[in-house]
């Protein structure tokens, strides 16, 4: 017996993607300065970070940090349920409670280990999952660890979600959808998710990580935009790493959803637990993406001056409102060489490429940030107007 070798196999998959020309690549950035990367010695305008609010490098968030790291040392030395909750975890735990509106905040190492994490600590065998078939890739990889039956309905498709529940009226359900969709930038229709889940008796989870610090009241993300609250969306997932510059994930909701990812959430329960240095920023920005009101409204100018001058030009962009903006080209090959032309532009954008996006569907994703100016959207839009665009004359 010949038994097939791993790595051979591996090996061949990678070299097939490349001849597909949906190789992804490893880019070292040798430095950042807000919207500025060196790469390969060259200095690059980033239209891709998620950034949004621009406080990764904010002056507070980097002095939290060095005092905490100072006073407590770097690593939390635990997991939370041993040794490593320290009063840091605490305080930013309630502080996202309070700020989106619920009972309780627990706090996670990333956005993928809480999906992770509440998925399988609520479903099981014999249970019933329903997601929008462009969620985030942790949903999906959660639903399907869980060992529920897993069910995708077509984008945004509140009907077909219907019929997916409908199908199941005996088994315990969770429905689960991104609040901004990662690829699209679009805002899921949660009203109506809301009302099909209290009709259904299945319970809603939101994975709110591009809209939380960015959309809503004071920023409180997708769901409180909706003007639904903890009972409409028990389960409330959002990241620390995109519009609050730092790192890490939070699950918040009620008491008795907490209180069970304590005990059966084995992404929480089985790993270190973050760096109360990492905390300690974080809380800070907290505080200041709910005050310093102006870099939301910054980013919302920003992106209305890039969608009107996308529009102008007849750029192939998708509908979004959020920070997300995306171009559609089509073939990777495409979206590849505009890429690499408006990197010649001193300008950093992106091919975002099946398996990412659908086949067929590989785009330009553009990010804004308010650590842009308008000088660098006007950037932006006069490097595309020079492309070559499929379809368009210009």
């Amino acid at each position: 017996m010949s038994r097939p070798d791993l790595l051979q196999r591996l090996a061949a998959s990678t070299a097939e993607r490349e001849r597909a020309q949906l190789l992804r690549r490893l880019r070292t950035v040798e430095h950042a300065d807000g919207p500025w990367l060196e790469i390969g010695g060259r200095r690059l305008l980033s239209f891709c970070s998620n950034d949004y609010l621009g406080l990764a490098r904010h002056p507070q968030l980097i002095d939290a940090l060095i005092r905490t790291a100072q006073e407590e040392g770097v690593g939390s030395a635990s997991a939370h349920l041993i040794c490593g909750h320290r009063a840091e975890h605490a305080e930013l735990e309630e502080a996202l409670a309070v700020w989106t509106g619920r009972e309780r905040a627990l706090l996670f190492s990333s956005g993928y280990m809480a999906n992770l994490g509440v998925l399988q600590a609520l479903l099981g065998p014999g249970d019933v999952c329903v997601q929008d078939k462009l969620n985030h890739a942790c949903l999906l990889d959660g639903a399907k660890l869980s060992g529920a039956e897993f069910k995708r309905y077509p984008h945004a498709d509140v009907a077909a979600a219907r019929r997916q529940l409908d199908a199941r009226p005996d088994a315990v359900a969770l429905l689960a959808t991104d609040g901004v969709f990662s690829m699209d930038g679009d805002v899921a229709p949660l009203r109506e998710l809301a009302a099909l889940c209290a009709d259904a008796q299945a319970t809603l989870m939101v994975d709110d990580a591009h809209g939380f610090g960015v959309l809503g009241p004071h920023g409180s993300g997708t769901v409180n935009a909706a003007g639904l609250g903890q009972q409409q969306v028990p389960v409330l997932m959002a990241t620390l790493g995109k519009a609050l510059g730092c790192a890490g994930a939070f699950v918040a909701g009620p008491a008795a959803l907490i209180e069970g990812l304590l005990q059966f959430a084995r992404p929480y329960i089985y790993t270190t637990a973050m760096p109360p240095a990492l905390a300690a920023a974080a809380l800070e920005a907290v505080q200041l993406a709910q005050t310093e009101t102006w870099r939301r409204a910054k980013l919302a100018a920003l992106i209305t001056r890039f969608r009107r001058g996308a529009g102008e030009l007849g750029l192939p962009l998708l509908a979004s409102s959020s920070a997300i903006q995306p171009l559609l080209l089509g073939s990777a090959a495409a979206t590849l060489a505009a890429a690499q032309a408006l990197e010649q532009h001193g300008l950093l954008v992106t091919a975002i490429r099946a398996p990412t996006v659908p086949a067929g569907q590989a785009r330009l994703r553009i990010t804004l940030s308010a650590a842009h100016e308008t000088a660098h959207v006007d950037q932006l839009l006069g490097a595309l107007e020079s492309l070559h665009w499929p379809g368009h004359s210009s």
